[in-house]
């Protein structure tokens, strides 16, 4: 870990670059030359920086750096899918997942330690939570993916925050996060393949969509509020038509042609059925939005089960005829645990939670 000092760059937006350079020497425009050097040329050493005046790069050199985040663990899938666990403040851990697919590269970011919710089909809340992740310690899970493509000439083309943690709840860093990412100074990511996925904190959702048009998820998985508050217990503080109000009003400020993203994990005799499909696409008629249904990936004492096929290609056909895009998204990575819901890293929990969940894994492993 850095001297606390030192500034991680990797967590500067340009605006922050500008100032963080003009406080330095008064020219804010070496923000422009190092984000180059940095994102463009993948240059970390001030050193060879070299349109940088040499007091300045041995000024760098005492009060900045580019910090990598310290991979603990690289697991790859015979699918092709990377998982690494890498280290982040305090000591506990995180993981971030690589999907490699023909024409893209899918990165899924983690931005809390742990998650503050406890969504019960999801393997990352039963972690608990330790902390928050700053805007470097999510861009370096960027950085370290795209060194792994390099080697092939290619970068990674599209990012989803849906590792551990619930993005809005770590808002600034987030937001922070997403504006190097589709800085055309650092990564030049389209803000269509920049997605923020949320549980549903609707007040973060209206703060959202002042200070940003990235594309916005919403995991939704259920119909109704009885059900939903079983399975996200957040639903409990907003319930379903207040998160779709918030939800009217982000997609309306992305434009006429950009959609939301509604993640159904299905989950068998629990969400799977037709009536289901029948109430969600009900739910849904007068939000502009498509379906990304996620078969339940299983994980210990969890207490669901993944629907067969049938069910699953039987609620898509459905939803599809009653007129939404619905895509069935393939299951990668879980020969490494790393498949939605499944990321767990190593969390210092400070919440109890992770006790408790193993306790009821050993109850389940005696039984």
């Amino acid at each position: 870990m850095a001297d606390e000092c030192i500034t991680n760059l990797f967590g500067l937006t340009r605006e922050a670059f500008q100032s963080f350079c003009a406080e330095a020497d008064g020219k804010p425009y070496r923000a422009h030359q190092m984000m180059k050097w940095a994102y463009h040329q993948r240059c970390l050493d001030f050193d060879a920086m070299t349109d940088l005046s040499r007091s300045f790069r041995g000024w760098l050199k005492e009060h900045a750096s580019f910090e990598l985040p310290q991979v603990l663990h690289t697991l790859r899938s015979k699918d092709g899918t990377i998982k690494w666990v890498v280290r982040a403040a305090g000591g506990s851990a995180v993981e971030t997942v690589l999907i490699p697919e023909r024409g893209r590269n899918t990165l899924c970011v983690s931005s809390q330690v742990g998650c503050m919710l406890d969504c019960t089909f999801c393997s990352t809340g039963k972690q608990g939570f330790n902390g928050n992740l700053s805007a470097a310690e999510i861009i370096g899970q960027v950085w370290l993916a795209n060194s792994e493509l390099a080697s092939r000439g290619e970068s990674v083309s599209n990012i989803v925050f849906m590792g551990m943690g619930e993005p809005l709840m770590n808002f600034d860093p987030v937001v922070s996060a997403c504006s190097i990412l589709m800085d055309d100074l650092a990564f030049g990511i389209s803000k269509r393949r920049v997605t923020v996925s949320t549980a549903g904190v609707v007040p973060a959702i209206y703060e959202l969509g002042k200070v940003t048009d990235v594309s916005l998820a919403i995991s939704l998985h259920a119909p109704n509020d009885e059900l939903r508050n079983q399975l996200v217990p957040l639903n409990r503080k907003y319930p379903i038509a207040e998160l779709l109000d918030a939800c009217r009003d982000y997609v309306e400020g992305l434009g006429d042609r950009r959609h939301l993203t509604m993640e159904y994990t299905l989950m068998k005799d629990v969400n799977d059925s037709l009536d289901h499909a029948r109430a969600l696409a009900a739910l849904l008629r007068d939000v502009r939005c498509k379906v990304n249904l996620i078969p339940f990936n299983p994980f210990p004492a969890s207490g669901f089960e993944r629907p067969d096929d049938v069910a699953v290609r039987r609620f898509q056909t459905y939803m599809m005829n009653a007129g939404y895009a619905t895509m069935l998204r393939t299951t990668r990575g879980d020969d490494i645990s790393a498949a939605c819901g499944q990321l767990v890293g190593q969390v210092e929990d400070r919440t109890r939670r992770q006790e408790r969940y193993l306790a009821r894994v050993r109850a389940e492993e005696v039984a």
